[in-house]
């Protein structure tokens, strides 16, 4: 692809008008060289800015005078000294937190396929975020300043809906190549309104990069041929998905994906060499070509991956095309391998199981893994379609989050909002499903840490345990068995590096943590009815007796029965665990502490009765 000869467009309708900073003995920079920034970034930038006045209402927040020489040498540095976009991306970041004191910065590519921004935040302690925000969402800030062209600045980041975001002025600014708006920067700024010039230039020239880096080279080439199979791309296959399930929604069609997964290729590579590697893909990929419809799609998925679109097939069908071509893959012979039997297949329908194309994917990918475990019948390859699972089995949802670990990098997809969405769009038909379901839900957010596994049903037990021994009604005990599985969700909203610190939490983290409870209720249970009456268990467990504890500062029997009972469990199972600083304790020794606290941070009649069962109790789990 030929490099474009055209410059960087970021364009606004007024140039800013930015003062240099008062009372300044110190900075090298004259008010010539502001005046020559602002010139630059509205000689780049013809178009407009909406502009409002920040109060400084954060007196600790209030920095120094920025060392504008050292700002645009820096920036000179980054595009001098260019490798690849992510580590410039990088350099502009830490540029923007050390000289700017930025709080976080984020960059969103506008995908045009799927009509998103995919978002990558970056924080000062470098915790990451990825999302999505949709194009048709007009009232979202992002999409309005992208629509009006325009700069905008914001007195907090309330509209990025990152719960556990430091909430900070900001400025949005929409990076334009060629008169089409790409990505969008985003970065908050105690002090912006005074840095409005300093983030054109440094929009201006990372405009310059995306547009001559090698990724954007990449996106904006088309690449539609596999080199080693002769099928469609992998980038090819996802353009012409994305067609069919256009197609098949205008005719009310169905649409099936078919993901075939060669094992044992490692194996192959290891004994016989690359090169018999690659054949045994080829003749995969050539079998499945000349035996699918004229009409049907094979591309390379990637590795050891052939993907196959089937027009107009339901599950059904498609099963029954997966295994003709697998008996036909089992005919081939490969030499000094033999016939081509150990397929995995993995089957995902259109509108059936989702009419996301990326949610299909996901789908058939975690039936590829079904199917790797089921194994081989009869020396044949066993066939796995979405539906013919539980997706809350252990096999299933191992699968899922496999799949999910994997695609969090290319998507940014994370695994615990995809689980969420999932136990939302559950049809729940009875009690015990749903004791299930959140059950499994729990395990995998356990799962997240070594330390903490197990730790929900540990604290669901405790808890019914103590709640029968104060002769609690038995409906009362099912619902405080639910919400102690639950108590721990809104850790889903927590940064894995904070969650899983082995170190004192600083103050800053430790307000992260302590609005779990919170995150809990507004993600899972406030948009499920059959859970609003577990809020206030999963919402105060983490209150104290005396009132020192949060979110609310609830005291003494101001705070729910089931949220006392779960939170004297809770601590116990806390205190018994392993944990990365300390050896799990004694039963004596976490009674004694209980005990202590008995009263002050815990309910003392509570206590009394969960010393009096915790003998009988298993003492680790």
């Amino acid at each position: 692809m030929q490099k474009n000869k055209n410059t960087t467009d970021i364009s606004y309708s007024q140039k800013p008008k930015i003062s240099p900073p008062k009372n300044n003995t110190t900075n090298p920079i004259d008010t010539g060289l502001v005046a020559k920034i602002n010139i630059l970034g509205s000689g780049m930038n013809s178009g407009k800015m909406s502009h409002s006045t920040i109060p400084n209402h954060h007196s600790e927040k209030t920095y120094g005078v920025v060392d504008y020489a050292g700002f645009i040498k820096e920036i000179n540095e980054i595009v001098r000294n260019y490798t690849d976009i992510r580590n410039s991306l990088n350099a502009f970041h830490n540029m923007f937190v050390n000289r700017l004191n930025c709080t976080y910065t984020a960059l969103g590519f506008i995908n045009e396929q799927s009509n998103t921004i995919e978002i990558k935040l970056l924080d000062k302690n470098s915790n990451v975020y990825s999302y999505k925000v949709f194009m048709s969402d007009k009232e979202n800030e992002i999409i309005k300043a992208i629509e009006k062209d325009e700069i905008t600045v914001l007195n907090n980041s309330e509209y990025l809906k990152i719960p556990s975001l430091i909430n900070a002025p900001s400025v949005i600014i929409p990076i334009k190549i060629q008169g089409r708006t790409i990505c969008v920067a985003v970065a908050s700024d105690y002090n912006v309104n005074n840095h409005i010039s300093l983030y054109q230039l440094a929009s201006a020239n990372l405009g310059l990069l995306v547009e001559n880096s090698d990724l954007y080279k990449k996106v904006a080439q088309s690449i539609s041929t596999d080199s080693l199979t002769n099928l469609y791309s992998h980038r090819r296959f996802h353009e012409l998905l994305t067609q069919e399930l256009e197609y098949a929604h205008q005719n009310k069609l169905k649409v099936s994906v078919l993901i075939f997964d060669i094992n044992d290729m490692g194996q192959i590579n290891r004994e016989y060499g690359h090169s018999k590697g690659d054949e045994v893909i080829k003749t995969v990929a050539n079998k499945i070509n000349e035996n699918i419809k004229k009409h049907d799609i094979a591309a390379r998925y990637g590795g050891d991956k052939i993907s196959v679109i089937l027009r107009n097939m339901n599950a059904e069908e498609a099963k029954y095309m997966a295994e003709y071509l697998t008996y036909s893959l089992s005919c081939c012979l490969v030499d000094d391998i033999g016939p081509v039997n150990k397929v995995s297949v993995g089957i995902a329908t259109y509108p059936d199981d989702s009419e996301d194309k990326e949610k299909l994917l996901i789908l058939a990918e975690q039936a590829v893994l079904v199917s790797k475990t089921k194994g081989y019948a009869n020396g044949r390859s066993t066939i796995v379609s979405t539906q013919d699972y539980d997706f809350w089995d252990d096999t299933a949802l191992n699968s899922f989050a496999t799949v999910m670990a994997k695609r969090h990098s290319q998507l940014g997809i994370n695994f615990e909002e995809a689980l969420v969405e999932q136990f939302q769009n559950e049809n729940i038909l009875s009690q015990n499903h749903l004791i299930e379901v959140v059950t499994s839900l729990a395990s995998a957010i356990d799962a997240k840490d070594e330390y903490t596994k197990d730790h929900s049903s540990s604290v669901s037990r405790y808890s019914v345990s103590l709640a029968r021994a104060i002769n609690l009604p038995e409906k009362e005990i099912e619902r405080i068995k639910l919400g102690a599985l639950l108590h721990d969700i809104g850790k889903i909203g927590i940064p894995e590096d904070v969650l899983t610190k082995p170190s004192k939490l600083t103050d800053e983290e430790f307000k992260i943590i302590q609005q779990h409870p919170t995150i809990g209720v507004q993600k899972i249970l406030e948009p499920n009815p059959l859970l609003h009456d577990l809020i206030p268990i999963v919402k105060y467990h983490h209150e104290q007796w005396n009132g020192k504890g949060y979110p609310c500062g609830l005291k003494g029997e101001e705070i729910p029965l089931a949220a006392r009972i779960v939170a004297v469990a809770d601590t116990y199972h806390a205190l018994i665990s392993d944990r990365p600083y300390r050896k799990g304790m004694s039963v004596e020794k976490a009674c004694s502490i209980l005990e202590d606290g008995a009263g002050i941070q815990w309910d003392k009649e509570l206590v009394r009765q969960f010393i009096a069962i915790a003998p009988s109790l298993a003492t680790k789990i």
